[in-house]
């Protein structure tokens, strides 16, 4: 059950970045990522109903805190890393999330990696090389380059760190809490405190524009399809290794490669899905070798 509900999570999150990057070509990232939070909560208030809320000791709120400020800065990051970049060349690099979350998962919630998964790091760092495969004949070390020249894919590592830490943070509050419950609280709060950054950053003429109807719009969209995505993954992360849940739901980033392709007419996407596919065998590696 928990492998079903990864795969449906990881195709709720492509699709949802997909609407975003689209609806993101005219308007303010922030107002985009704050619409896709506002609009993502009657999903997970339709919950309520359903759940009893569970006693929330110490843990809960600590584990809760610290999650919440990286939380909202890696929502910053990602949103700027899809709209500065193609969908195909950064959404690879969310994979390297299982490979921090060998030392994160081990540090917060004890769950371990054996040294196997070594060969899958390597296979994760090769795959992400060739990503630029084509520029190789202008030096041997030239995709390493345009790869750290690229902003979006700077922003997307810093984004796949701050996960590991988030997901490892998620998974402990959810053990002192519930699956159901803890989105709900979570997410809400994610939302009350990210208004700030977006009053900060609103363009003056953003609701002059004529197309906001159809932002809304889509952005009524990515959030429908971003609250499916919450609550699949708290309920499999909640019944399965946090790696493991975490790995399958990467295939995220083939499902967003394919839609770059088909709806944004991205180039290179042959090379790229090669490389994305090395990185998730090597996180396939990762997880057989985990105790």
């Amino acid at each position: 059950m928990w492998v079903i509900l990864s795969f449906l999570s990881a195709f709720f999150l492509a699709s949802s970045d997909t609407v975003t990057k689209y609806t993101l070509r005219d308007e303010n990232e922030y107002l985009i990522t704050w619409l896709r939070y506002i609009f993502s909560l009657p999903v997970l208030f339709l919950l309520l109903p359903l759940i009893k809320i569970p006693e929330l000791d110490r843990m809960f709120w600590l584990a809760t805190a610290v999650a919440l400020p990286l939380e909202i800065l890696a929502i910053v990051l990602y949103i700027k890393a899809i709209k500065v970049s193609d969908l195909s060349i950064v959404l690879p690099f969310l994979s390297l999330t299982p490979v921090f979350l060998i030392f994160f998962s081990w540090i917060i919630l004890g769950e371990k990696v054996s040294a196997e998964g070594t060969i899958g790091i390597i296979l994760v760092a090769t795959g992400g090389y060739t990503l630029q495969a084509s520029s190789i004949k202008k030096g041997l070390l030239e995709p390493l380059r345009v790869l750290f020249r690229n902003r979006g894919v700077l922003y997307m590592i810093a984004v796949a760190f701050v996960y590991s830490i988030t997901s490892s943070l998620g998974k402990l509050a959810i053990l002192h809490s519930s699956a159901l419950f803890f989105p709900i609280l979570y997410f809400t709060l994610v939302t009350v405190f990210f208004s700030p950054l977006v009053c900060l950053n609103l363009k003056g003429d953003i609701y002059r524009k004529n197309n906001f109807r159809r932002d809304i719009k889509g952005a009524v969209l990515a959030g429908t399809l971003y609250g499916l995505m919450i609550i699949t993954h708290m309920i499999a992360i909640s019944i399965s290794n946090v790696a493991y849940m975490i790995a399958i739901k990467r295939s995220s980033m083939l499902m967003g490669s394919i839609y770059g392709f088909v709806i944004f007419k991205e180039k290179g996407v042959k090379e790229r899905i090669f490389g994305a596919s090395l990185m998730l065998a090597g996180i396939v590696l990762i997880i057989m070798g985990s105790d």
